[in-house]
C-alpha cells in the first residue's frame, strides 16, 4: 500500500473506495487524518486465535477452519467451518455485509463475537479472510488483545470503521505530525503523538490507554489555552484603549445617584473597572455575580464614568424584557440628572427610530440601552467608550465582534449571573480579567426550595393561593407555550429526558394550559398574567408592568422570565416539569424571587419518576450556592449545553474533558501562557509546529479569537 498522508482522501485506504468513502463522510470522516482521530468510545477484549471446542459465548475470538457446508436463503447466508476440534457456524443476514468468496473446502479465518444457537457456537456478521484449500497460514500471536468499538450510524457500522483503522495502523509510520515541543513531552512524560494515536485504537493495557488519552487531552487543552494567551497578549500589548479619567469628584457624583451604599464586593469591582478604564488598554473584564447580587449598579457606574468623560456608553441585553428592565432601573437612578439616555428597541416606529439614531450619531445621547438592535448597521455612535453586554452567553462571537466595531476600541464589560465553574471559566473566559461580586445587597430574605411530585399539584396551588391572598406574588414557569407545541421543541433549551425519568415532550405542561387550569381551578378569581415568547413585545411588557406594579397576583410564563425580571414583592417561584431543566437554569429561575426582604419559596414540581431526576433536584433543595450548582450541572450536562461554548468560537474537545481533566487543564494553561510570554509570535523552531495545529483546531474561528 502506498504511504498515506493525513490529508489523503479516505477512499484511498485499501478496501474503502469511492462508495464507502461516502459512507464514512456521513460520520465526518473524509481524510486519513479524520479516520485516525476518530477514536473508539470503548474497547472490547479479543481472545485471539481459539480452538472451536474452547469457544465461550460473549467472547470476541478468531477461529480458523475448513468450510464444510454453505447454505441459507438469499439474502441470508450460513456457513459451517470445522477446525478438527469442532464445528462453528458463520452467519450473515444480508450478504452485502460479508460472506463473499466463500466456497466448500476453502480455508477461512473468521473474527467475531461468539453466541450459541441450536447448541452450536456461531459468529454473526464476522470479519473473514478466505484462502485456497490447504493454504499455509502464518500463526497469529496468542493471547487476548483489545479492539476498538466505534460509533457508527445507519449507513456505516463499527466493524468497517475498525477494519479501515487497522489497515492504516499497519503502516510503519503514521501521518501524525507532532505539534508539541519536545521539552513539554519530556516535562510531563508524554508519549509521541503517533504512539498515542496507535494506543488509543489498540492499547495492550489500561495503563497504555490512559497514557495515550492523557497525551492527546493535554494537546487539546494546550492549543485552546494558547489561543486564549495569544488573544490576551494582543489586547494587552498591541491594542491602545481610550483613557477615561476617574477623579474623586466624578466618583462622588456617581455614588450620589444611588440611594444606598455599595457592598464591599461592588466597591471592589468598581475599583478594578476604574483601574482598567484609566489604564490605556481596552478593558475586557467579566463581571460575575450570582442572581440578585447587584451587577447592574456596577455596570451603570462604568457607563457613568464614560459619560463624565464626555463619551458614550451602551448596554446590550439578550431580550427586550431584560433591556426594558435595565432601562427602568437606569431611569430610577438617573431621573433629574443631566445624563441623556434612551431605550433602543427593534420595533420603534420609523420616524422615532430615525430621530433616535441621528441623535446617537451626533453624540446627543450619552447612554443607549437595547437588544441586538444596537449592532445593526444603521446604528452609529459619535464616540462610544464603554460597552456592557449582559448575559454574554446568550450572544454569539460574531454579534459581540460587531459591537466592538461601533467605536475606536471601546472598553468591554461582560456581565453574567450564570454561575460559571472554574473549569469552564478557564476555557470560555480564559483570557478575561474577572471581577466577582460575592455577596448580595443587605436585607435580602432567604429562599427555601421544595421538590414535590406532580401528584401534589393541587396541594401546592392551594397553599400558594393563601399566600397570594395575603399580598405576595408568584411566578409559574412551564416549558411549552401551548398544546400545539407539545410535539415541538420547548421555547428555551431543557435537558433531554431519559425514558426512566418520565413522559416525553407530549406530556409536558404548556403555559396556556396551566393558565387555564389555574384560572378555572385553585386560583379562580385571582388576577393572573400570561407571558411567553410568541406574544407581541407590547403584550409582554404590559404583563410584566402589571405584575411589577402589583396589579396581578401571578404571572404564568415560559422561561422568558429566566433573566431580567426584577419584582421585589414576588416571593414564590413554581417550576412545572423541573426535571426537564438543567440545574443552572433552575437556579436562574429561582433567582427571580428572594429579591426583597421577605423569605421566598421555590417549588420544583417533578413529573418524572427516575432516581437521577430526584438526585439532581435534591441539589437545588440543599444549596443556593450558584457555583456548587454549576459544578453539579457541568458534570451532568457537559459544557456545550451548560454555557453554549460553541458560540464562543471554541473548538469541540474530542478527547479532553474539562470536568474530569481539570488538573491537566491547569498544567496546559500554565504552559501555554509561559510559551506566549517567552515567544509571543511563536517564531522559535520548537514552537512553529503549534501554528498549523492551531489553525487545524480552530479553522476559521482562529480569526475570531480576539472577538469575544
Amino acid at each position: 500500500m502506498v504511504a498515506l498522508r493525513s490529508d489523503s482522501p479516505i477512499q484511498y485506504v485499501k478496501g474503502i473506495g469511492p462508495t464507502r468513502a461516502e459512507w464514512f463522510a456521513t460520520l465526518g470522516i473524509r481524510t486519513v487524518g479524520d479516520l485516525l482521530e476518530y477514536f473508539p468510545f470503548r474497547h472490547e477484549s479479543d481472545r485471539g486465535d481459539v480452538a472451536i471446542e474452547d469457544l465461550v459465548p460473549g467472547a470476541n475470538v478468531t477461529v480458523r477452519g475448513e468450510v464444510v457446508e454453505i447454505g441459507g436463503r438469499r439474502p441470508a447466508l450460513r456457513c459451517e467451518i470445522d477446525d478438527g476440534t469442532g464445528t462453528c457456524v458463520l452467519r450473515w443476514f444480508d450478504q452485502r455485509f460479508g460472506g463473499r468468496g466463500l466456497f466448500r473446502g476453502a480455508t477461512v479465518v473468521a473474527t467475531g463475537r461468539v453466541q450459541l444457537f441450536d447448541g452450536l457456537p456461531e459468529l454473526v456478521h464476522p470479519r473473514v479472510q478466505v484462502f485456497e484449500p490447504g493454504a499455509v497460514l502464518l500463526s497469529q500471536p496468542a493471547g487476548p488483545k483489545r479492539l476498538g468499538v466505534y460509533r457508527g450510524n445507519e449507513t456505516i457500522k463499527s466493524p468497517l470503521i475498525r477494519r479501515a483503522v487497522l489497515t492504516v495502523l499497519a503502516q510503519s509510520h503514521l501521518p501524525a505530525d507532532e505539534a508539541l515541543p519536545p521539552r513539554l513531552l519530556a516535562k510531563h512524560k508524554l508519549p509521541s503523538r503517533e504512539q498515542a494515536i496507535r494506543h488509543m485504537h489498540c492499547p495492550t493495557s489500561d495503563a497504555e490507554l490512559t497514557r495515550a488519552r492523557t497525551r492527546l487531552a493535554y494537546e487539546e487543552f494546550l492549543l485552546m489555552e494558547l489561543a486564549m494567551a495569544l488573544r490576551r497578549r494582543k489586547r494587552l500589548a498591541l491594542q491602545a484603549g481610550q483613557k477615561l479619567h476617574v477623579t474623586p469628584e466624578i466618583e462622588a457624583r456617581i455614588r450620589a445617584r444611588f440611594p444606598f451604599t455599595l457592598t464591599p464586593s461592588q466597591d471592589q469591582a468598581v475599583a478594578e473597572i476604574a483601574r482598567d478604564l484609566q489604564g490605556g488598554r481596552p478593558m475586557t473584564r467579566l463581571l460575575h455575580g450570582d442572581v440578585g447580587s447587584g451587577k447592574t449598579v456596577v455596570a451603570l457606574y462604568a457607563c457613568l464614568i464614560a459619560v463624565a468623560n464626555g463619551k458614550q456608553a451602551a448596554i446590550m441585553a439578550p431580550t427586550e424584557i431584560l433591556a426594558h428592565q435595565h432601562f427602568t432601573n437606569i431611569d430610577h437612578y438617573l431621573r433629574d440628572s443631566r445624563v441623556r439616555y434612551v431605550l433602543l428597541r427593534g420595533k420603534l416606529g420609523k420616524k422615532e427610530r430615525t430621530e433616535t439614531l441621528a441623535a446617537i450619531e451626533r453624540g446627543e445621547i450619552d447612554l443607549v440601552v437595547g437588544t441586538q438592535a444596537l449592532i445593526q448597521k444603521d446604528v452609529a455612535f459619535n464616540h462610544l467608550a464603554v460597552v456592557i453586554v449582559d448575559e454574554q452567553h446568550k450572544f454569539g462571537v460574531l454579534q459581540r465582534h460587531e459591537f466592538r466595531t461601533k467605536g475606536p476600541m471601546p472598553h468591554y464589560l461582560v456581565m453574567t449571573a450564570t454561575p460559571i465553574p472554574r473549569t469552564l471559566a478557564m476555557t470560555v473566559f480564559g483570557d478575561l480579567d474577572v471581577s466577582l461580586i460575592k455577596q448580595p445587597p443587605p436585607g435580602r430574605g432567604r429562599i427555601i426550595t421544595k421538590v414535590v411530585t406532580g401528584k401534589q399539584w393541587e396541594t401546592v396551588m392551594g397553599y400558594v393561593r393563601q399566600r397570594l391572598e395575603k399580598g405576595e406574588q408568584a411566578y409559574v414557569v412551564c416549558p411549552l407555550i401551548g398544546r400545539e407545541e407539545a410535539t415541538q421543541k420547548p421555547e428555551a433549551p431543557v435537558r433531554a429526558l431519559s425514558a426512566s425519568e418520565g413522559p416525553g415532550a407530549a406530556g409536558l405542561t404548556a403555559v396556556t394550559e396551566a393558565y387555564r387550569r389555574l384560572s378555572d381551578g385553585p386560583w379562580r378569581g385571582l388576577n393572573m398574567g400570561l407571558l411567553h415568547g410568541s406574544l407581541r413585545s407590547a403584550e409582554k411588557l404590559a404583563a410584566i408592568e402589571a405584575f411589577a406594579a402589583g396589579r396581578s397576583h401571578a404571572v404564568v410564563a415560559t422561561t422568558v422570565v429566566e433573566v431580567g425580571v426584577d419584582v421585589p414583592n414576588a416571593t414564590i417561584m413554581i417550576v412545572e416539569h423541573a426535571e426537564r431543566y438543567g440545574l443552572s437554569q433552575l437556579h436562574q429561575l429561582r433567582g427571580r424571587v428572594g429579591r426583597g426582604s421577605k423569605d421566598s419559596l421555590c417549588v420544583l414540581i417533578a413529573h418524572g419518576r427516575g432516581e437521577k431526576a430526584a438526585e439532581r433536584l435534591e441539589v437545588m433543595a440543599q444549596t443556593t450556592d450558584g457555583f456548587q450548582i454549576a459544578e453539579a450541572d457541568l458534570r451532568q450536562r457537559g459544557p456545550g449545553q451548560l454555557f453554549g461554548t460553541r458560540q464562543h468560537g471554541l473548538p469541540e474537545l474530542h478527547v479532553a474533558s474539562i470536568v474530569d481533566d481539570f488538573a491537566l487543564l491547569e498544567k496546559a494553561r500554565q504552559d501555554a501562557f509561559d510559551i506566549v510570554a517567552k515567544d509571543p509570535t511563536l517564531t522559535q523552531s520548537e514552537h512553529q509546529p503549534l501554528i498549523p495545529a492551531l489553525k487545524k483546531m480552530f479553522g476559521q474561528k482562529l480569526a475570531l479569537i480576539d472577538a469575544a
